[in-house]
């Protein structure tokens, strides 16, 4: 049994391919839902770098208390 696996997209790709579409086919209010879409994002990936600045933080915290 196989099963048909999609190549995974490339880290990028989505954003690309964003910023291509034509926004003259979308309506007012299809963009005003756009943004509100893309500012959740926004929020996402700020988050993740909170956190991942977190866990830099905590990391070297934990190497200069041993040295």
């Amino acid at each position: 049994m196989f099963e048909d696996i999609e190549p995974r997209p490339r880290r990028g790709e989505a954003l690309t391919a964003l910023g291509r579409e034509d926004l003259d086919l979308y309506s007012i209010e299809d963009l005003e839902e756009r943004i509100e879409a893309l500012d959740h994002e926004i929020q996402r990936a700020r988050s993740a770098i909170e956190g991942k600045k977190s866990k830099k933080s905590a990391a070297d915290a934990l190497f200069k208390f041993g040295a």
